[in-house]
């Protein structure tokens, strides 16, 4: 909103010093103006742009420093196994809760440039959903899905997760589904439909996960996609499982991964 007063304002000096003082009849003034106004607010969106892009960039990089001591860790214990997986899993999480605090307490920066990006707050409130989904703050959580941006997949079925954990309607979660869906390139829409057709499963609308998957599969060749419709189609629905998507499956955290604990074998010599 600052970048265009002050854009105006620029442009309103341009026609009064073009029309007064180089005597330009009332066209030229415009003419001259309007061009001002153009470079002006494009000039200043510039910088601005800049400085957003360089706080986010600030978090996505204590982001990565922070995976990166995770994956160090991990493979450590690959050489040195944990006590147990559920020690190993609790000191993952809390190494998590630490660096992705790191990178909300950044994403604050944001919040001065307000009067110079009209979309910051939802900028804002959707890069903090996603890192407060990390560390499952669902109380911030929910505070901050009516302002998000729905800009991608992984985003779209968060919001359709969280919505099916706190006992949304099949139809409100169906609505979010089907508008994201549209938009989505091929194979693009492998996590939503997953998503979708999980919930009617659990939900026991066998044959609507079906509709889900048939739909899906004209814009989408995945694997995982097809077996389970044909897992439904054969009244196999014990047999339905997401495990093939990977972490963007296990990420909305509506199943837990089966992890099997590594037996340690001892060699005696």
């Amino acid at each position: 909103m600052l970048t265009i007063i002050t854009a105006l304002i620029a442009s309103l000096g341009i026609f009064f010093i073009g029309r007064n003082f180089f005597e330009m009849g009332n066209g030229w003034s415009l003419t001259f103006a309007a061009i001002s106004y153009a470079i002006f607010q494009a000039g200043l969106g510039y910088l601005v742009q800049r400085k957003v892009k360089r706080v986010m960039d600030k978090v996505q990089m204590i982001l990565t420093e922070g995976q990166k001591k995770l994956q160090q860790k991990t493979q450590r214990w690959q050489m040195r196994p944990p006590s147990s997986i559920q020690a190993a899993q609790k000191e993952i999480a809390a190494d998590t809760k630490v660096f992705v605090k790191e990178a909300l307490i950044a994403t604050e920066e944001l919040k001065k440039f307000r009067l110079f990006v009209p979309m910051i707050d939802r900028q804002l409130a959707s890069a903090q959903f996603q890192l407060n989904w990390m560390i499952k703050e669902f109380k911030v959580v929910d505070k901050l899905m009516p302002k998000i941006m729905l800009i991608d997949p992984t985003m779209c079925a968060m919001k359709m997760a969280r919505l099916y954990m706190t006992g949304a309607t099949t139809e409100e979660i169906k609505k979010i589904f089907d508008k994201s869906s549209r938009r989505l390139r091929y194979n693009q829409n492998v996590l939503l439909a997953a998503t979708m057709s999980w919930i009617e499963v659990k939900r026991g609308d066998v044959d609507a996960a079906f509709k889900t998957l048939t739909q899906a599969l004209k814009s989408s060749d995945n694997e995982t996609l097809k077996r389970n419709h044909t897992e439904l189609m054969n009244n196999r629905v014990a047999h339905f499982s997401n495990s093939g998507v990977g972490d963007q499956w296990y990420s909305l955290y509506l199943e837990e991964p089966k992890i099997r604990a590594q037996r340690q074998v001892r060699v005696y010599r």
